[in-house]
């Protein structure tokens, strides 16, 4: 099989048995995020396209966690745009002011996003949720609108890069530490279009917090996504969070990187 954990992921959503890297694929889609950035044009696109209703209204989140309370008119009217697809469409997770936090650590703490999940989110940090064992990549606002419409996206398959954690952290390190460290080796464009997946013995020693750090900066190294195994402290965390069914997927012995 050959296959890295992103790669069986996204075999798994896609229907088929086995991909390889390059692949063009449609996979299913767990949740489609949006943010009052990028969910206002998202919107635009939605009604051009001639799209009537969502998917799912489950599966999309909308988090106004930008520009709330809104700083001046130009940003009260993205949220009220946002607000307004929210409420006609009947959005289960819309997050507004007053019951709203930064979306990247809403969505874990709400349960929205778990083990073996595929998500897209309209903002670049969107793989954050990798730290969770889950294939979570960002999007641009029309991918967001085609997403909400059909509950699938097109994604080229990303090869890997094995990132291999050894050792403990000395006092005052931690998971910032260790991916601004791996940037520095590799390069801002180090991963372009290709998933980090971190392994080895070093991630027991991570928390929850650093794998979310680390996971949400894969970007930054131009990542598709950043991806960490699913192990007890993962499980731990979703235990009594997350609300589907837990889909664990491990990379082959021989995964191509």
């Amino acid at each position: 099989m050959k296959m890295t954990m992103t790669q069986k992921i996204l075999a798994d959503h896609a229907g088929l048995e086995s991909v390889k890297a390059g692949d063009l694929i449609e996979a299913k889609l767990d949740l489609v995020l949006g943010n009052d950035v990028t969910t206002p044009v998202a919107v635009d696109e939605f009604n051009k396209a001639g799209f009537t209703k969502v998917f799912d209204k489950d599966k999309i989140a909308i988090v106004l966690d930008h520009y709330t309370p809104c700083k001046d008119i130009k940003s009260a009217q993205l949220c009220k745009k946002a607000r307004e697809f929210a409420i006609q469409h009947e959005i289960t997770n819309f997050f507004d002011v007053g019951k709203v936090g930064i979306e990247h650590a809403l969505l874990p703490e709400q349960g929205l996003v778990g083990p073996g999940d595929a998500i897209i989110g309209a903002d670049s940090h969107t793989c954050t949720y990798g730290a969770l064992g889950a294939f979570a990549t960002g999007i641009g606002s029309t991918d967001m609108a085609a997403g909400m419409a059909g509950g699938f996206s097109w994604f080229k398959v990303p090869a890997a890069i094995k990132v291999n954690l050894t050792g403990k952290f000395q006092p005052y390190v931690s998971g910032k530490d260790v991916i601004l460290h791996l940037i520095g080796l590799i390069g801002v464009d180090g991963a372009l279009y290709k998933s980090l997946e971190f392994t080895g013995e070093g991630v027991a020693e991570l928390s929850m917090d650093d794998r979310f750090t680390i996971a949400n900066m894969a970007i930054e190294a131009g990542a598709k996504n950043g991806i960490f195994p699913v192990d007890e402290k993962t499980l731990e965390y979703v235990k009594d969070r997350f609300k589907r069914e837990v889909k664990i997927f491990e990379a082959d012995e021989d995964a191509v990187y």
